[in-house]
């Protein structure tokens, strides 16, 4: 099996991995510089102010010798770790902190401009040839008397506010690491209670793809993949179930309809090749007459239950009928039968009309059926009891009868298709197996029950429900 998924999250992991680095390097370093660069140029901005307004200020008004405003510069440039000038308006040097023997008309900045600055209080760059290596310059303008009479200017290189930037850089990639690693955490846990689940459903169904449905997922998690799990394991199992049905469902077939159909072909060619003498020959047609009806009923038994299927339900055609009146002309349908054993048909019923909602032509299939195995199963000289009962909101109807009984170990299997006791083999020459799993389908497609109790040697009850009509109507 490909681990087609698996591959999918590593590479997805690794992409993960190199697109966060290749983020952090490029966009996230370049906003970090500027937002650095931002914050410093504020910073020395305020500082820029503050020297125009009280020291520049102060030398400009004569209040403040030049030797006096340039130890004060020097102060403040060591402590910040910049460089500061003093300028006029055409960019003459007045106090450099730097370099205290600049004066005079030489200690001039080429191609000085103000406006070069823009809508902004700083620039980067060289400032005008000036420095051999980028700087953050900022500046203010003097101005004692409303009038300006210079500008303050503070400078900054770049590297080190680049320096500073790579340090914070360096909390973003171990960040970054840091959430790669948990990444790969997540990764392993995923392999472990995710893919390694799915992986083995996947082999399984590949396995009941193979037609092996022995194969258990044995997930027990109370989670979406146990309930999926569960879900398969189940599912196998009905396959298996109904794999194991079809294959005695078509050996039951082959094995009921080879037997009429070889004492068929048996007597026919009997007859073709004169074995069997003329005067013999009705004897052996009606034989053969009723092993063709045999047929006959059991094509017509497989072909009712198939409109079943094994878990649908045929088209019912519900309405409302008496179902003692049902009863009372099943029973005079079976007047000849009983004649012949000697039997009799007791019928309990309650009251003279007993309404119920229900596919009436299935119904009386139910009771024919029922009443049909009763008869056949009892011994001569004896009754079979058909009762109605009423009892909240639905119908219970009974066939009871004191024939040979079904064992113990057979009760479950009775509704089985093609399923016949030991005990009925003998008796039961006419049978095809299959008229209780029709009852059965019948009553469950009504969504209603069925239930049969039997002692062997003592005979055996069948209980059906039907649902009382909410309307009961007048007796026709």
């Amino acid at each position: 099996m490909k681990r087609i998924l698996y591959l999918k999250f590593l590479a997805g992991y690794l992409v993960f991995g190199i697109l966060g680095f290749i983020l952090v390097s490029t966009v996230t370093s370049q906003a970090l510089q500027n937002r650095v660069e931002a914050l410093d140029a504020h910073t020395l901005y305020t500082e820029c102010t503050e020297i125009a307004a009280h020291y520049a200020s102060d030398y400009y008004k004569g209040t403040m010798e030049l030797s006096e405003l340039q130890s004060h510069l020097e102060t403040i440039s060591h402590y910040m770790n910049t460089k500061i000038k003093v300028v006029g308006v055409s960019g003459r040097i007045i106090i450099d902190s730097a370099n205290s023997s600049l004066s005079g008309e030489d200690a001039v900045i080429e191609g000085f401009n103000i406006s070069d600055f823009g809508s902004k209080y700083y620039m980067i760059g060289s400032f005008y040839n000036t420095f051999s290596e980028k700087q953050l310059t900022v500046f203010a303008p003097i101005t004692p008397g409303y009038r300006v009479r210079g500008y303050v200017l503070i400078h900054k290189p770049l590297s080190d506010i680049s320096a500073y930037s790579y340090e914070l850089l360096d909390i973003v990639y171990i960040t970054l690491l840091l959430l790669f690693l948990l990444a790969f955490i997540l990764l392993l846990l995923f392999s472990l209670f995710i893919y390694r689940p799915i992986r083995r459903m996947a082999s399984v169904a590949d396995a009941y793809i193979d037609g092996d449905f022995s194969q258990k997922i044995n997930i027990h998690t109370q989670d979406e993949l146990g309930h999926l799990a569960a879900a398969f394991d189940y599912m196998a199992n009905e396959l298996n179930t109904l794999e194991d049905d079809q294959r005695k469902f078509v050996s039951n077939v082959s094995h009921d309809f080879r037997s009429p159909l070889t004492s068929i072909k048996g007597y026919v060619e009997a007859i073709l090749d004169g074995t069997i003498p003329y005067e013999m020959q009705d004897k052996y047609l009606n034989i053969i007459l009723f092993e063709t009806e045999r047929l006959n009923k059991l094509t017509s038994s497989i072909l009712e239950l198939n409109k079943f299927g094994s878990h649908g339900k045929a088209i019912l055609y519900m309405k409302h009928f008496d179902i003692n009146y049902i009863i009372r002309m099943t029973a005079l349908a079976f007047e000849g039968r009983c004649s012949e054993k000697h039997m009799s048909i007791e019928l309990i019923l309650s009251g003279q009309n007993l309404y119920v909602t229900a596919d009436m032509a299935k119904i009386q299939q139910v009771i024919y059926n029922l009443t049909d195995n009763a008869i056949k199963f009892s011994h001569p000289d004896s009754s079979i009891t058909i009762e109605t009962t009423e009892k909240n909101d639905k119908v219970f109807v009974s066939v009871k009868d004191s024939g040979i009984g079904i064992p113990s170990d057979s009760l479950k299997k009775v509704w089985e298709r093609f399923y016949k006791t030991d005990l009925s083999r003998g008796k039961d020459k006419r049978g095809t197996g299959l008229g209780l799993a029709i009852v059965k389908e019948i009553i469950q497609a009504h969504d209603e029950n069925i239930n049969v109790i039997s002692t062997e040697g003592v005979g055996t009850e069948f209980i059906f429900t039907l649902s009382l009509s909410k309307e009961q109507f007048s007796a026709t």
